[in-house]
């Protein structure tokens, strides 16, 4: 169980999107902090992936070459 305090006017946005959809204002928030989590766990594989010494690069020639363009 996770309790979150809103500001009046994210509360209405989310009122009334709830209120004109018809669905509960949990889907809302679980949508977007799944959306969230998931962009961060993408920024921080590929920061991570970014500093690895051992990765492998090649430049976009070899790329275009690699995809046949």
């Amino acid at each position: 169980m996770l309790s979150v305090r809103l500001d009046k006017e994210m509360q209405e946005k989310l009122d009334n999107l709830s209120k004109a959809t018809r669905r509960p204002k949990s889907f809302f928030v679980k949508e977007a902090l799944k959306s969230y989590l998931d962009d961060l766990s993408d920024l921080y594989e590929a920061e991570k992936r970014s500093n690895d010494k051992d990765r492998n690069l090649i430049s976009m020639k070899e790329l275009e070459k690699a995809l046949g363009l």
